[in-house]
C-alpha cells in the first residue's frame, strides 16, 4: 500500500504520520508538498494534524484552497481513501468532503490528553479489523475540535452509520464528562456517505506503538493494510 502525507506550512504531525506508516507498518510512504498540483500514485492520502497556514481565519480555512487539495478532492470523489487527522479533519470539512464544522472547544481552552473512543462502525476500510463497540485509548491535542452539524445533518449521520468514533467513558458510556471538546453527540470521527473518507480529531498515529504509551491507534492502519486499499 502506498501512502501520501500532505505537508502544509504549519503542519506538525506530518512526520508523526510518516513515521507510523513507514517505520511502524513498513508502508511505502512519501511527503506531498501543498504546492503540488497532482497527487503521485498513492492508495491512501493522510491529511495530518497541525496548524496549517497558522490557522488564520479559522482552522483549515486557508488550507482548503491550497493547490494539492483540489487533487485530494478529485482523488476522494474517484473512490480514493483519505484520512484526515485533527487539523486534517478540519480541512476535510472546509473543502466539503465531510459535513459539518469544527468549532472552538466548549471550554475555550486547548485540550491535550488521552481519551476513550467507542468504535461504532466497523463496515468501513478504516475499522474493519476492529470490533463493534471496541474501546480505543487515543490522545487528542486541539483547540478547535468541537464538532458541530445542523440537526438535520446529525440525523443523517446517525441514520447512515457515518459516525465511526464517539467519545465515551472507558466502559463505553456516552457521557458529557467523556467529551473533551463539546462535540455534538460526542462525535470524534465520521466518514462520508461512501465510506472512503474519514475525519477524526484524535491522533491514531500518536498511538501506533507501545513506546508512545499505547498502540490502540494501530487498528486503523491494520484495517487499511488488511483490506489492501
Amino acid at each position: 500500500m502506498r501512502v501520501g502525507v500532505i505537508v502544509f506550512p504549519g503542519s506538525n504531525c506530518d512526520h508523526d504520520a510518516y513515521h507510523a506508516a513507514r517505520h511502524v507498518f513498513g508502508l511505502e510512504t512519501t511527503f506531498i508538498w501543498h504546492k503540488e498540483r497532482e497527487l503521485p500514485a498513492v492508495d491512501l492520502v493522510i491529511v495530518p494534524g497541525g496548524f496549517s497556514y497558522g490557522d488564520y481565519l479559522r482552522a483549515g480555512a486557508v488550507a482548503r484552497f491550497s493547490f494539492i487539495m483540489d487533487s485530494v478532492v478529485r482523488f476522494a470523489e474517484n473512490g480514493g481513501h483519505v484520512l484526515g487527522i485533527c487539523n486534517g479533519f478540519q480541512i476535510l470539512c472546509e473543502c466539503g468532503l465531510l459535513p459539518g464544522v469544527l468549532l472552538r472547544n466548549a471550554s475555550v481552552r486547548f485540550v491535550c490528553k488521552w481519551v476513550y473512543l467507542r468504535t461504532d462502525n466497523v463496515e468501513v476500510p478504516f475499522t474493519r479489523e476492529a470490533k463493534i463497540g471496541q474501546i480505543l485509548r487515543i490522545p487528542v491535542a486541539h483547540g478547535e475540535g468541537n464538532y458541530f452539524a445542523e440537526a438535520s445533518e446529525l440525523v443523517e449521520l446517525e441514520r447512515n452509520g457515518q459516525v465511526v468514533f464517539r467519545y465515551t467513558t472507558p466502559e463505553g458510556a456516552v457521557k458529557s464528562e467523556a467529551n473533551p471538546n463539546g462535540s455534538s453527540n460526542n462525535i470524534a470521527g465520521i466518514v462520508n456517505r461512501e465510506g472512503n473518507v474519514l475525519g477524526m480529531m484524535p491522533h491514531p498515529e500518536r498511538a501506533a506503538e507501545h513506546a508512545l504509551g499505547g498502540n490502540d491507534g494501530s487498528v486503523l492502519f491494520q484495517s487499511l493494510i488488511g483490506g489492501s486499499v
